[in-house]
């Protein structure tokens, strides 16, 4: 065949420029795709930065807590103080032998039993005495008949004194014999009287009316003058409650001031008031001794265990419940929110402690925002969220 020499340069020159664009256009085609890619991802990582921040912002916003708070005004509140001690008789009276003693017959009460004043409690043989009695007032009409013989004497020589049978001087003998006779009579009468007295006395009797706490004397027992105490009485069975202070409270409990006694054991109170406030101090314990006189009752028992609470006053102060109170070794403190709701460490003095709060006796006006719950996981400075609690309402000051 026969081929055109010019055709077939035509022919290459044509395949040589085909081949030759084809890698050309795929490098552009490699370059536009990397500079897309590019651009995507350096827009998802600003926006990936902006929902960053964002989120950082709102973290920071979230990490401010909330805390519940309230402003405690100040409250009436009583000053109380806390003691304890033992019960006894407001009145112990201890009953002895008054009179010569010997040997106890009959014994007419028991423990626990209401006496009146004057009241027999034991008695003492008294067969001797009794005796003793009879015949002092057999001397007493002896002498009472010598005194009647004497003045019926004395009457006759009186009118024959005047018939001058009789001298004056007859007279004035049978005038002191009459005196005589009638001292002996009153004598008598002295003696017999001292017997029954002393007879009187082998009765051993209450001295007032009371509770009988003990007794320490049975039938067929010799008791004497110092046999020591055979019954113990209250009087009027009043007890009282003889509560250990120390000197510093002592200056503030005052003779008139109530009390709440509550037993050993027992979750029952008794309202009692102070009658007497000790005028020493012991030297060794550095306490006195305040006396709560308390009215009877049966579940009352002298000897007893018991403390007592007693009001010495009222004052005025902040009241905040026992979660707001914390404590370390610097003392006891509350957190206050300041007007930056910023967290501040407020250091208090802490007074009376009740079932309606804690008195601040120290370190708070009143007037601030204290939280009242949470206060142990804050930390002074500490940015918070300030939340009244409604449950605490303020009290007019």
């Amino acid at each position: 065949m026969n081929y055109e020499p010019g055709t077939i340069g035509n022919n290459e020159r044509l395949l040589s420029g085909e081949s030759g664009d084809r890698p050309r256009r795929r490098r552009w085609w490699i370059v536009a795709l990397v500079v897309v890619a590019l651009a995507l991802v350096g827009g998802y990582w600003a926006l990936s930065s902006k929902s960053k921040s964002t989120a950082a912002a709102g973290d920071g916003k979230a990490q401010a807590p909330s805390v519940t708070v309230a402003v405690p005004g100040r409250q009436t509140v009583d000053r109380t103080i806390s003691a304890t001690g033992s019960l006894a008789a407001k009145i112990d009276m201890p009953v002895g032998v008054s009179g010569e003693g010997g040997v106890v017959t009959k014994v007419l009460v028991q423990p626990g039993q209401w006496v009146g004043a004057g009241q027999v409690l034991a008695t003492i043989d008294r067969s001797v005495q009794v005796q003793t009695a009879q015949a002092l007032a057999a001397q007493i009409n002896v002498a009472r008949s010598d005194a009647r013989l004497a003045q019926a004497e004395l009457d006759r020589a009186t009118q024959l004194v005047d018939r001058g049978f009789i001298s004056k001087a007859d007279l004035d003998r049978k005038a002191a014999t009459r005196d005589a006779a009638n001292a002996r009579v009153n004598v008598a009468q002295a003696q017999y009287k001292e017997t029954l007295a002393r007879t009187g006395r082998l009765d051993i009797r209450a001295p007032a009316a009371g509770l009988v706490l003990t007794r320490n004397v049975e039938p067929g027992q010799v008791v004497g003058a110092g046999s020591g105490t055979l019954f113990r009485l209250a009087k009027g069975g009043e007890l009282e409650l003889r509560a250990a202070l120390s000197d510093s409270d002592m200056t503030a409990v005052k003779v008139g001031v109530g009390a709440e006694v509550t037993p050993v054991g027992s979750d029952r109170t008794y309202d009692g008031r102070v009658w007497q406030v000790s005028p020493v101090i012991d030297p060794q314990t550095r306490q006195g001794v305040v006396r709560i006189a308390l009215p009877y009752n049966e579940a009352l028992r002298p000897g007893g265990f018991a403390s007592a609470v007693i009001v010495s006053g009222v004052s005025d102060v902040p009241l905040l419940p026992e979660s707001a109170v914390q404590s370390d070794a610097k003392g006891n403190y509350v957190y206050v929110v300041d007007s930056k709701n910023e967290v501040v460490r407020r250091p208090i003095k802490v007074g009376q402690v009740s079932d309606a709060g804690v008195a601040i006796a120290q370190g708070l006006t009143g007037t601030e925002q204290v939280v009242v719950s949470a206060g142990a996981f804050l930390n002074p400075g500490q940015k918070v969220v300030p939340v009244k609690d409604s449950g605490i309402t303020k009290a007019k000051g």
